[in-house]
């Protein structure tokens, strides 16, 4: 582990729990991303996560943020038989650099966004939220992941930040989910899916994580909340837009025991 205030997150990923907390969040993502379609997906920054690879959308693209500096240094996964991390984008997929507080594209334009730990290094999540949700098309999904404020892990970063000595990589502080879902709820988001994940303490050996793997699924099933990382998707709402499929003309229904007020039969009857 580095002593510096802030973890490069390529150098993090190679520890043991860097491994760990990457594995599981890889995995979410290919199971969630697999069903979102569209045209165009992006993913904002942290490429070592590849958050898009099981999803089929035509357009998918890395979006790097320009701005961030040595505080989120961006080196490619090493692909399979690689002697040394990629220099650019994965197959299938282009790289913007760009500041993500300034997205340059359209509005309306995207399906879906994944921002894997992008908050925890921005230095306005409000805005970047408020750009995502800008080029969101209506009907469009955005995932978030983060780790978790409310955790073991939480808790060792904050004492870390105070000694000099972080656990996870993040400029900023951790950002509680409860604190994150009134944000997405604020800006028009439906949340419809949260998970959280990494139960085990946070150790930085494998030999005592290894130790340590019953509280997966205990964690799961009896403090959930309380997992080192979290997945949130959340889904755009325009306020009266909605989607319909045909339009079915409805006859009008009498109430029950009432009858027209006047009937073909009943006018020839009184002449």
């Amino acid at each position: 582990m580095s002593d510096r205030t802030i973890i490069d997150w390529p150098a993090w990923t190679d520890s043991p729990p860097g491994r760990y907390v990457l594995e599981w969040e890889q995995a979410q993502l290919d199971r969630v991303v697999s069903d979102v379609f569209g045209y165009h997906a992006l993913q904002l920054g942290l490429p070592q996560l590849d958050a898009l690879r099981e999803n089929r959308m035509p357009c998918r693209g890395l979006v790097l943020d320009a701005a961030s500096g040595a505080s989120a240094p961006y080196e490619f996964p090493r692909a399979a038989g690689a002697a040394a991390p990629e220099k650019h984008a994965p197959l299938g997929r282009s790289a913007v650099w760009c500041d993500l507080l300034d997205l340059p594209f359209e509005a309306q334009s995207v399906d879906l966004i994944v921002m894997p730990h992008t908050l925890e290094f921005t230095r306005d999540p409000h805005r970047l939220l408020r750009e995502a949700e800008r080029v969101l098309m209506p009907e469009g999904q955005l995932i978030i992941l983060g780790f978790n404020s409310l955790s073991l892990w939480g808790a060792r970063q904050s004492v870390g930040k105070m000694t000099g000595r972080p656990f996870v990589p993040a400029a900023h502080d951790l950002i509680a989910f409860t604190r994150l879902k009134d944000w997405i709820k604020l800006l028009g988001f439906d949340l419809e899916r949260g998970r959280f994940g990494c139960y085990r303490p946070p150790l930085v050996s494998d030999q005592w994580l290894a130790r340590y793997g019953f509280m997966e699924a205990a964690g799961d099933r009896w403090w959930p909340i309380f997992g080192a990382t979290y997945m949130v998707k959340a889904i755009k709402r325009v306020r009266g837009m909605r989607l319909i499929g045909p339009v079915k003309v409805k006859k009008p229904v009498l109430a029950a025991g009432l009858a027209p007020a006047a009937s073909p039969n009943t006018r020839n009857q009184r002449k």
